[in-house]
């Protein structure tokens, strides 16, 4: 019997390297969860949170700042008004919420065959958000640019793993901030069919991230939700006017809000995971409200990002154990009051696409899927803590995405899954590789990796002897060079370009 293990492979480097690429999984709109979401916490203990979130709102309460209307939204409502300090009474904020926000929706895309769920047992992945700076192998650490801005947007449409286009997938350094929503948003729409995220800096840049909307949907949203936009509380426990204004544009015209306090544990909110908790589920609580008080209805989802500290250098830690522990127990806070949930993704400290970058990612995306988190921002790209996006850890954190969406099947147990029959017709002894049941199954039994090498020793220093961040770097570039734009009407792109030519022309040119 031939020993498998020491037969050599054919086909030579671009036999194999075709064989990484050429079986691709479907492109499905976004993942379907047949495993149940872990739940770490037991009820009496998130009855503890509840209790305690509440005690915030209705005894410390919510600073409210330079914003009158949203004071004024949550006073007619029930709460008490101290100045800029709002107090709510215990219970009311979950009522209101409970009352009228919806558990699902659908992201509507410009390709409808890219709609998404929100919600429910449906996992979505967003690219990576707001890093100054790109970096990759060939020209290190820089500034990003609209350049930048355009391949990140670009790589995501191409990836059959990644659901959504994302927001500010990276800041383009060379355009003014007071104009580059515009060529974001525009990018988006050109360059991508996915869904997309909107400006949230200003209310009057979300204002014109939906009338760009609206003209890349034909000039009519017909009411559909077709963003979803990032809304950060102040923490610790303040709103203030850019965000919750970006949060009213939104709601008042039926687009969705990620309500999510950014919290660094230690410095923001208490140092302990339960602390954290409480303070995530007030701040968050508050900010939902408020957008069910612009409009019952308007989609809204519950947010957490939540990292640990080094308490030598203040610098925020990814991938302990801390931060995983509080993604579990806010993603089943949101189950219990009936919304979407928001966390995780592939985060890390590390400056490189290296080992650390690696096991800390990995250490944050696999409590996210196994959580239930239903919009996943920062699932391809993040390096640095967010202060750089990376080109080859995108690629590499990709193919992560695509692992994760297979174990997200859970297990076969169909027929063909059961294999019976092939374990009845085989006798004992005797391996499976020629068997009916393999033949059949050889093209998906396994998930195959795009950026793995499982070669001999002799192969892989055939190949070159590449790691994995320079296998990456050669598949962004392949991917860039083969990019074909998704179909967009002359007439829409034209209309786009005078709304960016004009809304420019109206702005000053600031960069703070």
């Amino acid at each position: 019997m031939t020993d498998v293990t020491r037969t050599k492979r054919s086909g030579g480097r671009a036999g194999r390297q075709s064989l990484r690429t050429s079986h691709e999984p479907e492109r499905d709109a976004f993942i379907t969860r047949l495993i149940k979401p872990y739940e770490l916490v037991s009820d009496e203990g998130l009855e503890i949170i509840e209790h305690n979130a509440d005690t915030v709102l209705e005894e410390v309460g919510i600073e409210v700042r330079d914003y009158p209307s949203a004071i004024k939204r949550f006073k007619d409502a029930g709460a008490d008004v101290d100045g800029t300090r709002v107090r709510f009474p215990r219970g009311m904020c979950r009522k209101i919420i409970s009352a009228s926000a919806p558990s699902i929706y659908t992201q509507h895309a410009r390709n409808p065959k890219n709609n998404v769920q929100i919600g429910g047992n449906a996992t979505v992945f967003a690219p990576n958000y707001g890093s100054p700076f790109a970096y990759d192998i060939d020209n290190g650490r820089r500034y990003a640019t609209i350049v930048d801005f355009q391949n990140f947007v670009k790589l995501a449409y191409m990836s059959p793993r990644i659901h959504h286009s994302g927001g500010t997938v990276c800041e383009p350094v060379d355009i003014p901030v007071s104009k580059r929503h515009l060529d974001m948003v525009y990018a988006h729409i050109k360059y991508s069919d996915k869904g997309f995220m909107g400006s949230v800096t200003a209310g009057e840049r979300a204002q014109d991230s939906v009338d760009m909307a609206r003209i890349g949907f034909g000039g009519d949203l017909q009411d559909r939700t077709v963003m979803t936009s990032l809304i950060n509380a102040s923490s610790p426990l303040v709103w203030d006017a850019s965000m919750l204004a970006s949060a009213e544009v939104y709601a008042l015209n039926n687009q969705a809000t990620i309500i999510t306090p950014f919290i660094l544990a230690g410095a923001m909110a208490p140092s302990t995971s339960a602390g954290v908790v409480t303070q995530t589920l007030a701040e968050a609580l508050a900010g939902m409200t408020f957008t069910q008080l612009v409009r019952p209805g308007a989609p809204v989802i519950m947010g957490s990002f939540a990292s640990s500290m080094s308490m030598q250098t203040g610098a925020p830690t990814f991938g302990t154990p801390e931060p995983a522990i509080v993604l579990y127990t806010m993603a089943a806070l949101a189950r219990r009051l009936g919304v979407p949930f928001r966390s995780g993704g592939s985060l890390t400290a590390s400056k490189l696409p290296d080992a650390q970058a690696a096991y800390e990612s990995a250490a944050t995306l696999i409590p996210t899927l196994m959580a239930g988190t239903n919009f996943v921002l920062h699932a391809a790209g993040w390096l640095e803590g967010g202060l750089a996006i990376g080109y080859e850890k995108f690629i590499l954190d990709d193919d992560q995405l695509g692992m994760m969406a297979t174990f997200a099947k859970g297990l076969d147990i169909s027929p063909n899954g059961q294999a019976l029959d092939a374990i009845r017709d085989n006798p004992p002894g005797n391996h499976f590789l020629g068997t009916a049941h393999t033949l059949a199954n050889f093209e998906s039994a396994f998930y195959r990796s795009t950026t793995s090498d499982n070669s001999s020793y002799e192969q892989w220093l055939e190949d070159g002897g590449d790691d994995s961040a320079k296998r990456a770097n050669k598949i962004w570039k392949e991917r860039l060079a083969s990019y074909v734009a998704p179909p967009l009407d002359d007439a829409i792109d034209e209309e786009l370009k005078e709304f960016v030519a004009k809304r420019k022309s109206e702005l000053p040119d600031t960069f703070g």
